[in-house]
């Protein structure tokens, strides 16, 4: 996402003014053996650091943007003991995607790129600013039990007892060999929490007959069927909102799920979307995933909007 909207093969660099803001970042190099004991001396590090040069108070004017090899699988746990480390310290970011490759992805920090790994950005600053997460489904009423899966490769073998492909194509109503990501990104699976709807995109039908997922999955959970609402609708709802509570954004940094991307160029209204990005100031990437408080979540607009300085 470019300053001029949705744009394909293209790099997106932003600029900071250090009048305003303070930035450090951390590489985790080894996302297997990311554990609470490693995660706390990071973010430690990172807090002490951006203190020494803070433009602002730093535990009630920071937050995190968190960057992950989209392809590591290993989103849930790294997130979630960051979250922990942070603290009250808000987060978001995107999993790195390859134009739906599916074959490598990864991040940049410290002069080249790095896979299994991610970048956790420190950012203080004097702007008001809200970190923010929506999409535009809704829940139906058919529930699907997980009643095999493979935990570590995010794989559904069966749903309700049933051949999980077969199942899901049924419910949508086409054949198991129609199924490709436009239907996967109409017709997204979710679970419930805390009176929460968090998407579990489908990524690829196997020869197995199973399903693998861009978020965890494990036996004994209920998904329950999505439909989309209007997405151009629900968009232009949040940047109202946000607008509302800030006023016009001066910036907003965005991750945006391809499966988003995917659904509008379907129904023709990427052009739409773009001018609405373009008009509040929207800068960032389509994404395979988001991450919001130390939750990983797909068909997600997550991200970041600043406000402008207050006049004294």
């Amino acid at each position: 996402m470019t300053p001029d909207g949705y744009d394909r093969g293209s790099i997106v660099a932003i600029c900071f003014d250090r009048r305003l803001f303070a930035v450090e970042t951390a590489l985790i190099d080894d996302l297997e053996h990311f554990d609470l004991p490693t995660a706390q001396p990071l973010v430690d590090g990172l807090l002490e650091r951006c203190r020494r040069q803070a433009v602002a108070p730093v535990n009630e004017h920071s937050f995190a943007l968190t960057l992950l090899d989209g392809l590591s699988s290993r989103e849930e746990q790294v997130l979630a003991t960051l979250d922990a480390a942070l603290g009250r310290i808000p987060s978001f970011g995107g999993s790195a995607g390859d134009d739906n490759h599916l074959t490598h992805t990864h991040v940049y920090a410290i002069g080249r790129f790095h896979t299994r790994a991610a970048v956790v950005v420190m950012m203080n600053t004097r702007l008001p600013f809200e970190v923010f997460s929506t999409h535009h489904l809704e829940p139906l009423e058919h529930k699907l039990v997980v009643t095999a899966a493979d935990r570590e490769r995010r794989r559904v073998l069966e749903l309700n007892g049933v051949p999980a492909a077969e199942l899901y194509a049924a419910l949508v109503g086409c054949s198991v060999e129609a199924l490709a990501p436009p239907i996967f990104a109409q017709h997204p699976l979710a679970v419930h929490l805390g009176g929460q709807h968090y998407i579990r995109s489908i990524q690829r039908v196997n020869d197995d007959g199973s399903l693998s997922f861009y978020c965890a999955v494990e036996n004994g959970i209920v998904l329950t069927a999505m439909q989309p609402t209007p997405l151009l609708t629900d968009l232009a709802h949040m940047l109202q909102r946000v607008e509302a509570r800030l006023g016009e954004p001066a910036a907003i940094i965005g991750c945006d799920c391809f499966l988003r991307r995917m659904a509008l160029e379907s129904l023709g209204q990427l052009d739409q979307a773009s001018t609405l990005l373009r008009q509040a100031r929207v800068v960032g990437f389509n994404t395979y995933g988001e991450q919001h408080h130390g939750m990983h979540v797909n068909q997600t607009f997550t991200g970041v909007a600043f406000g402008a300085l207050p006049t004294p």
